[in-house]
C-alpha cells in the first residue's frame, strides 16, 4: 500500500513512518526540511518537500495514495505568538483533508488529541464526550477547532476519515516538556511536582501502532482514543525513582497554589521570558488538571494495546541516562 504522511519528522509521525516501511508499505512524506527527514529517507521513504498549508504541494504528493495519515501539527506551551498554532493545527488540517476529499483517497487517519477534552476533572471520558468552554492552552483550542470545526464536518459530508486521540506520548527520542522535566530530574534540578495532575500515557511505538490499526481496522467516521492508562505525574516520578534510585522531588504543589501562580505569571509574561512550564499557560495547564480518557473502544475494535508504564518508562529513562552519559542503575 502507498501512504501519504504528514509529520514524519516528528516524534509520533517518525515512528509511524518506520513501522509502515518495516511492514513493506510505500511512504510518501511531506516535509518542510528534507534534512530532518534523512533517517526515514534512508529507511526507504520518499520525501516530498512542501508545507502542509500549500495545497498544490499537498495534492501533488498525495496523488495516487491508498491512504492518508495526517499527523503533523504544532505543540508549544507559553509562546506569545499564536499564529503558527492556528496555521499548523487548523489551517493545515483543512488543507490536507480537503485535498484527500478532492483526490478521492479511499481512507485517512487524522491525529487529534485527548487535550481537545481539556481538563476532565478526574473523569475518565470516552469518544462520546465533548468539551465546551475555555481551553487551558492554545494547543488545546486549535486542536479542538481542527477536530470539531474541520474534521467532523468533512466526515459528515462523506470523507472516509478515522480520528485517533493519543494522550501523553513518551519514549526514547522524545523532546516534549515531559522529557525536559525528566532530564531536569536526572540532574537533580526538578524542584517540585504538581499534585493531582494526570495524563493517559502511551509509549510512542504503541501510539504509532494505534494509528496503523486505525487505518487497517478503524471504521470511517469513528474516533478512537489510543491513550494508555491514566497516571498522575507524582505516580510517574515514583516509578522513575524506583528505576533510577534518584530521589524524586518531595515538594508538591496543590492546584490552588499553581492557579494563583499562573495569575501572577500572566501579569509578567509580556515582559519577562519565562520557561514554558512557568508561564501563565504552563502553570494553568498543570494546576491539578486531568487529561484522562478510556481507550476501551480502541482495544475492543482495533485490537489496540499499550505496554505497562513501568516497562515503557524503564526504556525511556535508561535512554536518557545513556544520552547524558550517566551510569545506568
Amino acid at each position: 500500500m502507498r501512504y501519504f504522511l504528514t509529520g514524519a519528522t516528528g516524534f509520533v509521525g517518525g515512528a509511524i513512518a518506520r513501522q509502515l516501511l518495516v511492514a513493506g508499505h510505500e511512504v510518501v512524506a511531506l516535509v518542510r526540511d528534507p534534512e530532518r527527514a534523512r533517517g526515514i529517507a534512508a529507511a526507504g521513504a520518499r520525501i516530498a518537500r512542501g508545507d502542509m498549508t500549500d495545497r498544490d504541494a499537498v495534492s501533488a504528493a498525495m496523488a495516487g495514495a491508498d491512504g492518508v495519515f495526517h499527523v503533523g501539527g504544532w505543540y508549544r506551551i507559553g509562546v506569545r505568538d499564536h499564529a503558527d498554532a492556528w496555521r499548523a493545527n487548523a489551517e493545515a488540517t483543512r488543507c490536507v483533508l480537503e485535498a484527500m476529499r478532492d483526490l478521492r483517497i479511499p481512507k485517512g487517519v487524522y491525529t487529534s488529541t485527548i487535550t481537545v477534552y481539556s481538563n476532565t476533572h478526574g473523569r475518565i471520558v470516552d469518544e462520546r464526550y465533548r468539551f465546551e468552554g475555555s481551553h487551558l492552552t492554545v494547543y488545546g483550542k486549535t486542536k479542538w477547532v481542527a477536530h470539531y470545526d474541520v474534521a467532523l464536518p468533512l466526515i459528515r459530508e462523506g470523507l472516509p476519515l478515522v480520528i485517533v486521540l493519543p494522550g501523553a506520548v513518551y519514549g526514547p527520542g522524545d523532546h516534549s516538556l515531559f522529557q525536559q522535566s525528566l532530564v531536569s530530574y536526572l540532574h537533580g534540578r526538578l524542584p517540585v511536582l504538581p499534585l493531582g495532575t494526570a495524563h493517559c500515557w502511551s509509549h510512542v511505538e504503541d501510539a504509532a501502532r494505534g494509528h496503523i490499526l486505525a487505518m487497517e481496522r478503524g471504521r470511517p467516521g469513528q474516533s478512537y482514543i489510543i491513550s494508555g492508562r491514566p497516571h498522575t505525574v507524582v505516580e510517574v516520578f515514583a516509578i522513575v525513582e524506583a528505576i533510577t534510585g534518584v530521589r524524586a522531588p518531595r515538594l508538591r504543589l496543590f492546584p490552588g497554589i499553581l492557579k494563583a501562580l499562573s495569575v501572577v505569571a500572566e501579569l509578567v509574561d509580556d515582559f519577562v521570558l519565562l520557561p514554558p512550564t512557568y508561564t501563565g499557560e504552563g502553570l494553568r495547564a498543570t494546576a491539578g488538571a486531568t487529561y484522562t480518557a478510556s481507550d476501551a473502544k480502541a482495544r475492543r475494535e482495533l485490537g489496540f494495546t499499550s505496554r505497562d508504564l513501568r516497562d515503557g518508562l524503564r526504556e525511556t529513562v535508561l535512554h536518557e541516562m545513556r544520552t547524558l552519559g550517566m551510569l545506568s542503575p
